[in-house]
Protein backbone atom coordinates (compact mmCIF):
# COMPACT_ATOMS: atom_id res chain seq x y z
CA UNK A 1 0.00 0.00 0.00
CA UNK A 2 2.60 2.64 1.06
CA UNK A 3 4.35 1.66 -2.94
CA UNK A 4 0.80 2.48 -4.33
CA UNK A 5 0.20 5.66 -2.25
CA UNK A 6 4.05 6.83 -3.80
CA UNK A 7 2.66 6.35 -6.68
CA UNK A 8 -0.90 7.97 -7.06
CA UNK A 9 0.20 11.00 -5.05
CA UNK A 10 0.21 9.77 -1.56
CA UNK A 11 -2.70 9.66 0.70
CA UNK A 12 -5.37 10.89 2.48
CA UNK A 13 -7.76 10.62 6.02
CA UNK A 14 -10.90 11.81 6.29
CA UNK A 15 -12.63 12.14 9.57
CA UNK A 16 -15.92 11.31 10.07
CA UNK A 17 -18.95 11.53 12.83
CA UNK A 18 -19.94 7.77 13.45
CA UNK A 19 -23.32 8.95 15.25
CA UNK A 20 -24.45 10.91 12.23
CA UNK A 21 -23.76 8.00 10.34
CA UNK A 22 -19.81 8.33 9.25
CA UNK A 23 -17.55 5.74 8.53
CA UNK A 24 -15.32 6.86 11.21
CA UNK A 25 -11.75 7.26 9.69
CA UNK A 26 -11.46 7.14 5.79
CA UNK A 27 -8.21 6.35 4.06
CA UNK A 28 -7.87 6.98 0.87
CA UNK A 29 -5.56 7.48 -1.97
CA UNK A 30 -4.42 10.58 -4.06
CA UNK A 31 -4.13 10.40 -7.95
CA UNK A 32 -1.27 13.21 -8.48
CA UNK A 33 -2.35 14.21 -11.71
CA UNK A 34 -6.43 15.05 -11.34
CA UNK A 35 -6.53 15.45 -7.52
CA UNK A 36 -8.94 12.57 -7.19
CA UNK A 37 -9.59 11.00 -3.88
CA UNK A 38 -10.28 7.03 -3.73
CA UNK A 39 -11.02 5.33 -0.81
CA UNK A 40 -9.67 2.20 0.23
CA UNK A 41 -10.66 1.13 3.82
CA UNK A 42 -11.94 2.83 7.32
CA UNK A 43 -12.08 1.88 10.50
CA UNK A 44 -15.14 2.88 13.23
CA UNK A 45 -13.14 1.82 15.84
CA UNK A 46 -13.64 4.66 17.77
CA UNK A 47 -16.57 6.99 17.62
CA UNK A 48 -16.82 10.32 16.73
CA UNK A 49 -13.44 10.67 15.03
CA UNK A 50 -13.64 14.10 14.19
CA UNK A 51 -10.37 15.72 13.76
CA UNK A 52 -7.01 13.63 12.39
CA UNK A 53 -3.41 14.47 12.74
CA UNK A 54 -0.69 11.96 10.74
CA UNK A 55 2.77 11.36 12.67
CA UNK A 56 6.00 12.91 10.75
CA UNK A 57 6.62 9.62 8.96
CA UNK A 58 3.08 8.88 7.77
CA UNK A 59 2.66 5.49 9.25
CA UNK A 60 0.52 6.61 12.40
CA UNK A 61 -2.52 8.62 12.44
CA UNK A 62 -4.07 10.06 15.51
CA UNK A 63 -7.84 10.74 15.91
CA UNK A 64 -9.45 12.67 18.76
CA UNK A 65 -13.24 10.88 19.52
CA UNK A 66 -15.46 13.59 19.86
CA UNK A 67 -17.73 12.57 23.08
CA UNK A 68 -18.47 12.86 26.29
CA UNK A 69 -16.30 10.96 28.10
CA UNK A 70 -12.93 12.56 25.36
CA UNK A 71 -10.27 10.24 24.08
CA UNK A 72 -7.05 9.85 21.34
CA UNK A 73 -6.66 7.24 19.47
CA UNK A 74 -3.93 6.52 17.12
CA UNK A 75 -4.53 3.95 13.92
CA UNK A 76 -1.71 2.19 11.78
CA UNK A 77 -2.05 3.23 8.25
CA UNK A 78 0.75 1.47 6.49
CA UNK A 79 -2.12 -0.49 5.16
CA UNK A 80 -5.31 0.31 2.87
CA UNK A 81 -7.36 0.58 6.16
CA UNK A 82 -6.83 2.02 9.40
CA UNK A 83 -5.94 -0.01 12.08
CA UNK A 84 -6.68 1.04 15.45
CA UNK A 85 -3.54 0.78 17.91
CA UNK A 86 -3.90 -0.16 21.33
CA UNK A 87 -6.88 1.43 23.52
CA UNK A 88 -7.98 5.13 23.03
CA UNK A 89 -6.59 7.15 25.65
CA UNK A 90 -8.75 9.91 27.73
CA UNK A 91 -7.91 13.08 27.69
CA UNK A 92 -9.93 14.25 31.03
CA UNK A 93 -12.02 16.58 29.07
CA UNK A 94 -15.20 16.68 27.15
CA UNK A 95 -16.22 16.61 23.73
CA UNK A 96 -12.17 17.02 22.27
CA UNK A 97 -12.37 18.93 18.64
CA UNK A 98 -8.98 19.25 17.73
CA UNK A 99 -5.09 17.85 18.57
CA UNK A 100 -1.56 18.59 17.37
CA UNK A 101 1.37 16.50 17.58
CA UNK A 102 4.22 18.43 19.86
CA UNK A 103 7.47 16.84 21.07
CA UNK A 104 6.20 13.38 21.61
CA UNK A 105 3.12 14.58 22.94
CA UNK A 106 -0.46 14.90 21.82
CA UNK A 107 -1.99 18.07 22.59
CA UNK A 108 -5.79 18.13 22.55
CA UNK A 109 -8.68 21.41 22.37
CA UNK A 110 -11.54 19.97 24.84
CA UNK A 111 -14.63 22.04 23.67
CA UNK A 112 -16.82 20.90 26.14
CA UNK A 113 -14.48 21.30 28.91
CA UNK A 114 -13.19 24.18 27.95
CA UNK A 115 -9.31 23.34 28.40
CA UNK A 116 -6.01 21.67 26.91
CA UNK A 117 -4.61 18.19 27.49
CA UNK A 118 -1.32 17.12 27.13
CA UNK A 119 -1.05 13.11 26.50
CA UNK A 120 2.59 11.34 26.12
CA UNK A 121 3.04 9.07 23.14
CA UNK A 122 4.43 5.66 24.26
CA UNK A 123 7.26 3.90 22.17
CA UNK A 124 4.90 2.33 19.89
CA UNK A 125 3.41 5.76 18.54
CA UNK A 126 0.23 5.03 20.42
CA UNK A 127 -1.26 7.65 23.27
CA UNK A 128 -0.99 7.35 27.10
CA UNK A 129 -3.06 9.13 29.57
CA UNK A 130 -3.79 12.49 29.89
CA UNK A 131 -0.73 13.71 32.01
CA UNK A 132 -1.81 17.25 32.10
CA UNK A 133 -4.51 19.56 31.57
CA UNK A 134 -4.61 23.11 31.31
CA UNK A 135 -8.39 24.73 32.20
CA UNK A 136 -9.14 27.88 30.60
CA UNK A 137 -11.43 30.54 31.98
CA UNK A 138 -13.94 33.19 31.13
CA UNK A 139 -17.69 33.59 28.76
CA UNK A 140 -18.60 35.99 26.34
CA UNK A 141 -22.09 37.63 25.67
CA UNK A 142 -23.95 34.87 23.78
CA UNK A 143 -25.35 32.87 26.38
CA UNK A 144 -26.43 29.56 24.05
CA UNK A 145 -23.20 29.27 22.88
CA UNK A 146 -20.55 31.26 25.30
CA UNK A 147 -21.60 30.91 29.57
CA UNK A 148 -18.15 29.36 29.77
CA UNK A 149 -14.87 28.68 27.69
CA UNK A 150 -15.14 26.22 24.87
CA UNK A 151 -11.29 25.21 23.39
CA UNK A 152 -11.92 24.87 19.64
CA UNK A 153 -8.38 24.29 18.28
CA UNK A 154 -4.64 23.86 19.20
CA UNK A 155 -1.94 24.73 17.13
CA UNK A 156 1.92 24.42 17.46
CA UNK A 157 3.66 27.76 16.85
CA UNK A 158 6.50 27.53 14.04
CA UNK A 159 9.65 26.69 16.43
CA UNK A 160 7.61 24.18 18.64
CA UNK A 161 8.47 26.96 21.69
CA UNK A 162 4.67 28.03 22.04
CA UNK A 163 1.04 26.77 21.03
CA UNK A 164 -2.11 28.49 20.47
CA UNK A 165 -5.37 27.51 21.77
CA UNK A 166 -8.35 29.41 20.00
CA UNK A 167 -11.22 29.33 22.75
CA UNK A 168 -14.76 30.11 21.34
CA UNK A 169 -16.48 30.64 24.57
CA UNK A 170 -13.99 33.72 25.71
CA UNK A 171 -13.40 35.48 22.69
CA UNK A 172 -9.68 34.75 23.48
CA UNK A 173 -6.87 32.91 22.01
CA UNK A 174 -4.55 31.28 24.38
CA UNK A 175 -0.79 31.43 24.50
CA UNK A 176 0.89 28.08 25.85
CA UNK A 177 4.60 27.50 26.66
CA UNK A 178 5.58 24.37 25.72
CA UNK A 179 8.59 22.47 27.67
CA UNK A 180 11.15 21.80 25.34
CA UNK A 181 12.48 18.78 27.50
CA UNK A 182 8.88 17.20 27.76
CA UNK A 183 6.17 18.97 25.45
CA UNK A 184 4.06 19.82 28.14
CA UNK A 185 2.45 22.90 27.92
CA UNK A 186 1.59 26.12 30.50
CA UNK A 187 0.15 28.77 30.33
CA UNK A 188 1.59 32.07 29.14
CA UNK A 189 -0.50 34.47 27.85
CA UNK A 190 -4.12 35.56 26.47
CA UNK A 191 -5.24 37.92 23.77
CA UNK A 192 -8.84 39.24 23.90
CA UNK A 193 -10.61 39.36 20.23
CA UNK A 194 -13.94 41.31 19.68
CA UNK A 195 -16.62 40.57 22.29
CA UNK A 196 -19.22 38.02 21.01
CA UNK A 197 -17.19 36.88 17.68
CA UNK A 198 -16.53 33.49 18.72
CA UNK A 199 -12.71 32.55 17.52
CA UNK A 200 -13.01 29.40 17.01
CA UNK A 201 -9.49 28.17 14.11
CA UNK A 202 -6.79 29.61 13.38
CA UNK A 203 -4.10 29.59 10.43
CA UNK A 204 -0.24 31.23 10.90
CA UNK A 205 1.33 33.02 7.89
CA UNK A 206 3.94 30.90 6.07
CA UNK A 207 6.33 33.34 7.42
CA UNK A 208 5.11 33.07 11.03
CA UNK A 209 4.95 36.51 11.32
CA UNK A 210 0.96 36.83 11.73
CA UNK A 211 -1.83 35.01 12.63
CA UNK A 212 -5.26 34.64 11.15
CA UNK A 213 -8.04 34.03 13.32
CA UNK A 214 -11.15 33.13 12.16
CA UNK A 215 -14.32 33.48 14.08
CA UNK A 216 -17.44 31.19 14.00
CA UNK A 217 -19.87 33.19 15.78
CA UNK A 218 -19.58 36.48 13.06
CA UNK A 219 -18.34 36.28 9.97
CA UNK A 220 -14.99 37.95 10.75
CA UNK A 221 -11.20 37.34 10.19
CA UNK A 222 -8.96 39.03 13.10
CA UNK A 223 -5.41 39.91 11.52
CA UNK A 224 -2.30 39.47 14.41
CA UNK A 225 1.19 40.11 14.47
CA UNK A 226 3.34 37.18 16.28
CA UNK A 227 6.14 37.39 17.65
CA UNK A 228 8.05 34.38 18.33
CA UNK A 229 10.71 35.75 20.84
CA UNK A 230 8.45 36.63 23.40
CA UNK A 231 5.10 34.48 22.64
CA UNK A 232 3.06 37.88 22.07
CA UNK A 233 0.05 37.47 20.57
CA UNK A 234 -1.25 41.35 19.22
CA UNK A 235 -4.67 42.15 16.80
CA UNK A 236 -3.72 44.70 14.42
CA UNK A 237 -7.30 44.58 12.06
CA UNK A 238 -10.14 42.75 11.34
CA UNK A 239 -12.42 41.93 8.11
CA UNK A 240 -15.43 40.73 7.07
CA UNK A 241 -16.05 37.74 5.09
CA UNK A 242 -17.77 38.25 2.25
CA UNK A 243 -21.62 37.25 2.14
CA UNK A 244 -23.66 36.19 -0.70
CA UNK A 245 -26.58 37.33 1.60
CA UNK A 246 -28.21 33.79 0.63
CA UNK A 247 -28.49 33.06 4.29
CA UNK A 248 -29.44 34.90 7.06
CA UNK A 249 -26.55 33.60 9.08
CA UNK A 250 -23.40 32.03 8.36
CA UNK A 251 -21.04 30.19 10.76
CA UNK A 252 -17.11 30.21 9.73
CA UNK A 253 -15.34 26.88 10.41
CA UNK A 254 -12.22 26.27 8.72
CA UNK A 255 -8.95 28.65 7.24
CA UNK A 256 -6.30 28.07 5.24
CA UNK A 257 -3.13 30.25 4.18
CA UNK A 258 -1.48 29.69 0.92
CA UNK A 259 2.16 28.54 0.95
CA UNK A 260 3.37 31.71 -0.35
CA UNK A 261 1.76 33.85 1.77
CA UNK A 262 -0.79 35.32 -0.86
CA UNK A 263 -4.20 33.80 -0.24
CA UNK A 264 -6.52 32.62 2.56
CA UNK A 265 -9.76 30.66 2.40
CA UNK A 266 -11.95 30.22 4.67
CA UNK A 267 -15.03 27.69 4.80
CA UNK A 268 -18.39 29.38 6.01
CA UNK A 269 -21.27 27.18 7.21
CA UNK A 270 -25.16 27.90 5.89
CA UNK A 271 -23.42 30.18 2.92
CA UNK A 272 -21.91 27.01 2.44
CA UNK A 273 -19.16 29.04 0.39
CA UNK A 274 -15.57 28.98 0.44
CA UNK A 275 -14.34 32.79 0.83
CA UNK A 276 -11.13 33.63 -1.33
CA UNK A 277 -9.33 36.56 0.61
CA UNK A 278 -5.78 38.33 -0.91
CA UNK A 279 -2.78 39.19 1.76
CA UNK A 280 -1.20 42.38 0.76
CA UNK A 281 3.25 42.87 1.08
CA UNK A 282 2.34 43.97 4.66
CA UNK A 283 0.50 40.79 5.61
CA UNK A 284 -2.00 42.62 7.14
CA UNK A 285 -4.49 43.92 4.79
CA UNK A 286 -6.66 41.56 3.39
CA UNK A 287 -8.87 42.40 -0.35
CA UNK A 288 -12.50 40.14 -0.61
CA UNK A 289 -11.81 38.38 -3.98
CA UNK A 290 -14.54 36.19 -4.35
CA UNK A 291 -16.81 33.53 -2.54
CA UNK A 292 -17.16 30.43 -4.44
CA UNK A 293 -19.63 27.65 -3.68
CA UNK A 294 -18.29 24.48 -1.32
CA UNK A 295 -19.41 21.87 -3.44
CA UNK A 296 -21.75 20.87 -0.74
CA UNK A 297 -23.94 21.86 2.39
CA UNK A 298 -22.25 22.85 5.77
CA UNK A 299 -18.58 23.17 4.89
CA UNK A 300 -16.85 21.68 8.50
CA UNK A 301 -13.27 22.08 7.47
CA UNK A 302 -10.86 22.70 4.17
CA UNK A 303 -7.42 21.84 4.12
CA UNK A 304 -4.84 22.42 1.27
CA UNK A 305 -3.12 19.48 -0.72
CA UNK A 306 0.54 19.58 0.57
CA UNK A 307 2.16 21.07 -2.57
CA UNK A 308 -0.54 23.97 -1.93
CA UNK A 309 -2.33 23.30 -5.27
CA UNK A 310 -5.82 21.89 -4.60
CA UNK A 311 -8.34 22.80 -1.96
CA UNK A 312 -10.21 19.87 -0.20
CA UNK A 313 -13.67 20.86 1.74
CA UNK A 314 -15.43 18.33 3.62
CA UNK A 315 -19.13 19.00 3.53
CA UNK A 316 -20.33 17.46 7.05
CA UNK A 317 -24.20 17.58 5.91
CA UNK A 318 -24.37 16.78 2.47
CA UNK A 319 -21.90 13.22 2.77
CA UNK A 320 -18.87 14.50 0.79
CA UNK A 321 -15.29 15.85 0.04
CA UNK A 322 -15.18 17.74 -2.40
CA UNK A 323 -11.77 19.56 -4.20
CA UNK A 324 -10.34 22.18 -6.09
CA UNK A 325 -8.36 23.44 -8.29
CA UNK A 326 -6.37 26.97 -7.25
CA UNK A 327 -5.92 29.42 -9.95
CA UNK A 328 -2.29 30.34 -9.07
CA UNK A 329 -2.92 33.95 -10.37
CA UNK A 330 -6.06 34.99 -8.74
CA UNK A 331 -6.53 32.50 -6.04
CA UNK A 332 -10.01 31.42 -6.89
CA UNK A 333 -10.74 27.78 -6.97
CA UNK A 334 -12.54 25.60 -9.21
CA UNK A 335 -14.51 22.20 -8.21
CA UNK A 336 -12.85 19.74 -10.13
CA UNK A 337 -14.46 16.68 -8.13
CA UNK A 338 -16.10 14.43 -5.00
CA UNK A 339 -15.79 11.49 -3.26
CA UNK A 340 -19.11 10.04 -0.75
CA UNK A 341 -18.04 10.55 2.44
CA UNK A 342 -21.36 10.84 4.91
CA UNK A 343 -20.71 12.94 7.85
CA UNK A 344 -17.51 14.19 6.82
CA UNK A 345 -15.53 16.34 9.21
CA UNK A 346 -11.78 16.71 8.00
CA UNK A 347 -9.19 16.05 5.38
CA UNK A 348 -5.32 15.44 6.46
CA UNK A 349 -2.93 14.26 4.11
CA UNK A 350 0.32 12.57 4.19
Amino acid sequence: MADEARRSGGRAYIGSFTSAGGHGVVAATVDRRTGALTVTGASDAVPDPSFLVPAPAGDVLYAVSETEKGAVAAFDVTGPAPRLLGDPAPVRGTHPTHLALVQGHVLTANYGSGSVSALPLGPDGAPRPASGVLRHHGTGPHRDRQSGPHAHQVVPAPGGRWALSVDLGTDSVHVLALDPATGEPTPHGETALRPGSGPRHLAFHPSGSHVYVLAELAPLLTVCRWDPGTGALAPVGEAALPATGAEAVSYPSGIAAAPDGRFLWAAVRGEDTVAVLALDATRERIRTVAAVPCGGHWPRDLTLDPEGRRLYVANERSGDVTWFAIDPVTGVPSRAGAVEAPAATCVVFT
